[in-house]
C-alpha cells in the first residue's frame, strides 16, 4: 500500500517551522542546553545566527530570577563558534576544540528577562585562520548578539582544532572522568548565597585555610556543567569558578560579571586538586569592580580571568 504525499492530494506545504540546530553540531548532549536556531552565511567568513534563551534556565539566571546570566553570552559565543566551525567551515564532528582565550561584555538593562522568551541574532566574523595540510587547524571568532536589533553582548574566541588520533596521543595515559581528588564524595562546599547562586548543587568551590584562595570542587554529575562526556573539567566550569571566587571574596556582597577576558594555558585535569586565587582587586569605583582570578594545578598555571562588574 503506498502512503499519498501532500502535493498528490493538494494539501498545502507545511509552514517552516522554528527548531534548534543539531545538538551535535554545538556539543551538547541535551535539545534543551542548545541555544541557536539557524545560520545564514554573509560570505566565506560572516555568518548571522538565529536564537532563543528560555525565560527560566537552571543555571543561567540571576539570583533574583529577573536577568539572564552574563555567562550564558558566554556560552552562547561558545556554541556559536562550534556551530560556524562544523556546519560552514566543514570542521569533522569528531576533532577537539582547543580554547585559547574567551572575552565577553555585557548590557545588563539587555539582559532583563521579558514575558517571553529571549530572541536574539548572534553575528559572526572568523579571521586569523591558520591551515595545516589544507584543513583549519586555528582561528579566531568575533561574536556579538543583539535582541531586537539592540546590542546585547560582543566579544571574542581563540582557538585550536585537533585530530582525534592527535588528542589522543596527547591525552594518552589520562583518567576517563574518574572521580577526583579535587571534587570527593561530599566536599564542604561555600555557601551559595556567597558566591551568588541560590542551590547547593551549583558551588563549586569548597573553602580552604587561605584568603581569597579556594578548591574548585564541582559536582561532576551536574546536568548542566557537566552536560556532556569530558575527560578535563570543561572551559565553561573554569569560567564559574573565577566568578564565583570574585564574588566570595566580598561576601555578602556580590559581582555580577558582566565582563570577563580569561585565557586558558592547559586543561585541568579531572584527577588532580585545582586551586582558585584572586590574585589582584582594583579599587572599586563608582559601584564596579575589577577582580583577577588564576586557576593553578600542580603548581602551573591552567588559566587567568579577570571580570569586572558592578557590586550589589
Amino acid at each position: 500500500m503506498s502512503v499519498s504525499t501532500q502535493s498528490e492530494v493538494g494539501l498545502p506545504a507545511l509552514p517552516r517551522l522554528t527548531t534548534t540546530v543539531p545538538k551535535e553540531y554545538v556539543h551538547r548532549a541535551s535539545l534543551a542546553e542548545v541555544f541557536l536556531t539557524g545560520c545564514t552565511a554573509r560570505d566565506d567568513f560572516r555568518f548571522s545566527l538565529a536564537g532563543q534563551w528560555p525565560r527560566v534556565h537552571a543555571l543561567f539566571n540571576s539570583a533574583d530570577g529577573r536577568s539572564h546570566d552574563p555567562l550564558q553570552a558566554a556560552e552562547t559565543f561558545r556554541q556559536a563558534t562550534m556551530f560556524v566551525s562544523h556546519a560552514e567551515l566543514g570542521i569533522p564532528l569528531d576533532h577537539h576544540f582547543v580554547m585559547w582565550d574567551l572575552s565577553y561584555t555585557t548590557d545588563l538593562e539587555q539582559l532583563r528577562i521579558s514575558s517571553t522568551p529571549t530572541d536574539f541574532d548572534v553575528e559572526v566574523k572568523c579571521s586569523d585562520i591558520t591551515r595545516r595540510r589544507g584543513a583549519v587547524s586555528q582561528l579566531r571568532v568575533e561574536l556579538s548578539i543583539h535582541r531586537d536589533g539592540t546590542l546585547v553582548a560582543h566579544g571574542g574566541i581563540r582557538f585550536s582544532l585537533i585530530t582525534p588520533s592527535v588528542y589522543s596521543r596527547l591525552r594518552a595515559n589520562r583518567p576517563d572522568a574518574q572521580p577526583t581528588a579535587a571534587a570527593v564524595p561530599g566536599p564542604r562546599r561555600v555557601p551559595p548565597a556567597s558566591v551568588g547562586r541560590r542551590f547547593a548543587t551549583d558551588v563549586v568551590l569548597s573553602p580552604t585555610d587561605q584568603p581569597g584562595r579556594w578548591l574548585l570542587t564541582p559536582d561532576l554529575d551536574h546536568p548542566i556543567l557537566f552536560e556532556h562526556h569530558a575527560d578535563h573539567v570543561p572551559g565553561m566550569v573554569l569560567l564559574e569558578g573565577a566568578r564565583q571566587a570574585a564574588s566570595a571574596l566580598i561576601a555578602p556582597r556580590g559581582l555580577t560579571p558582566t565582563s570577563a577576558s580569561t585565557t586558558f594555558y592547559r586543561y585541568a585535569e579531572l584527577d588532580r586538586p585545582c586551586w582558585i586565587e584572586i590574585t589582584h582587586v582594583s579599587p572599586e569605583s563608582g559601584g564596579m569592580m575589577t577582580v583577577e582570578a588564576t586557576g593553578h594545578q600542580d603548581g602551573e598555571p591552567v588559566f587567568t580571568s579577570t571580570i569586572t562588574g558592578p557590586v550589589t
